[in-house]
């Protein structure tokens, strides 16, 4: 007997048939085992784009550096001083610390109310560097962001916030060239950053107006002040081993106690990052889990089925074994319809999951809830295997049918 012949399809749907409720039964456990394990797939990988796309653009290898009141009295200073970072600890860290790639200072003033014509609206004005777009990668819609030249001549030039350009100009349109009034003094829009980055760093991107760290610096008197200090590790470097570098350099400086946690306060974006991969590759894992666990079960009952309907067939198989069926032709009878039946009802799973998965995918922006080709092929892989493991006992059940006892049998 060949596998999958004209007699062999005769001979599965036959076998279907004859136990229609418990194949059906059968059927529904492969089926939904399948689809959960496609559900949770896509699933996971939905939200994980959901939760990336809040840090589309932000650099990943980062850290931050802040200044807070010492904890511990040093060489003649009192436990509580107040002290800040400064413009040279940018140039210290850059020449100490050999890992460190990206290091630029922010200031922000907070609460400033921009201006345009009749329309106004509160944000955050914030002095960056041309390197901070290293950190936090803008994307602009119209224009360009700050460069050297802004920052060396302290040019009155700004970059506005997707909120900013919405409120002050609510008709749309290019509005470089165009001066908005931020605190009293008229900045030029250079460029508009429509970057959605749920990460504020002095300020969130879409409520702030960017103008050169220079500018900022001396019109609001801040003299060599720095509140943040941004930076990014080199390949081959992380975060974490430059911490301690980087927190000895600035407390030397500053005459801050070694020991002092408290005075430097450190931020490890990385850390974070690295936190949410592994949170992610959990959630993945205990989808297969689930989904293969249901599977399994699904499987069991398969050939639970092929058991019952070997018994009901034992006359059958005795008669073909006594009429010259070689034991490969039972093996092949009683695997191919396990296979059969595992994957109908598992491609039916599939196909329901990506049909499912694709409607959730239309309705939300920024995500794939969709599975890989090679996740694909991997579950149907799954099934072949399972369907053939399914039918392993029941085939050698019937190998065992002696042509004798089954006419006894009889």
């Amino acid at each position: 007997m060949k596998y999958f012949d004209i007699d062999t399809w005769e001979e599965i749907l036959v076998t279907i048939t004859r136990n229609r409720t418990r194949s059906l039964l059968t059927a529904f456990g492969v089926f939904w085992g399948i689809f959960m394990l496609i559900a949770l797939m896509g699933g996971a990988q939905g939200v994980q784009d959901l939760m990336s796309a809040n840090f589309k653009g932000f650099a990943s290898n980062s850290g931050f550096l802040g200044a807070e009141n010492t904890s511990k009295p040093y060489k003649g200073f009192q436990q509580g001083r107040s002290w800040d970072l400064e413009n040279a600890d940018v140039d210290r860290i850059r020449k100490a610390v050999p890992g460190v790639d990206i290091v630029t200072p922010t200031l922000a003033h907070w609460g400033v109310s921009a201006v345009f014509e009749e329309n106004s609206i509160s944000g955050t004005l914030k002095g960056l560097y041309p390197e901070y777009v290293g950190i936090e990668e803008p994307k602009l819609s119209y224009g360009r962001f700050i460069n050297n030249i802004d920052v060396r001549d302290r040019r009155k030039v700004c970059v506005i916030g997707k909120q900013i350009y919405e409120s002050l100009f609510p008709e749309g349109g290019n509005p470089c060239g165009k001066s908005i009034k931020v605190d009293g003094i008229y900045y030029q829009v250079i460029g508009v950053n429509v970057g959605t980055a749920n990460i504020s760093i002095n300020g969130n991107a879409e409520t702030s107006v960017t103008i050169p760290f220079s500018t900022l610096q001396y019109s609001y008197n801040f003299g060599k002040t720095v509140q943040l200090i941004c930076y990014t590790a080199r390949p081959g470097y992380s975060i974490s081993s430059l911490e301690k570098d980087i927190a000895r350099t600035v407390k030397e400086a500053h005459l801050i106690h070694p020991d002092d946690k408290q005075a430097l306060i450190q931020l490890n974006a990385e850390a974070m990052f690295n936190l949410m991969d592994d949170l992610f590759s959990g959630i993945r894992t205990l989808g297969w889990l689930v989904g293969l666990g249901t599977l399994l079960a699904g499987a069991i009952g398969v050939s639970n089925i092929m058991m019952v309907t070997v018994r009901e067939r034992t006359t059958e198989i005795g008669i073909r074994r006594a009429i010259g069926a070689k034991p490969k032709d039972i093996l092949g009878q009683i695997l191919s319809e396990s296979m059969v039946l595992t994957i109908l009802a598992g491609l039916g799973g599939i196909s329901f999951g990506v049909f499912l998965l694709n409607i959730v995918e239309q309705t939300v922006d920024d995500a794939q809830f969709q599975i890989s080709f090679w996740n694909a092929i991997g579950a149907c892989v799954i099934l072949t295997l399972l369907g053939l493991l399914a039918g392993l006992a029941p085939a050698f059940r019937a190998m065992a049918i002696k042509p004798i006892d089954a006419m006894r049998d009889e």
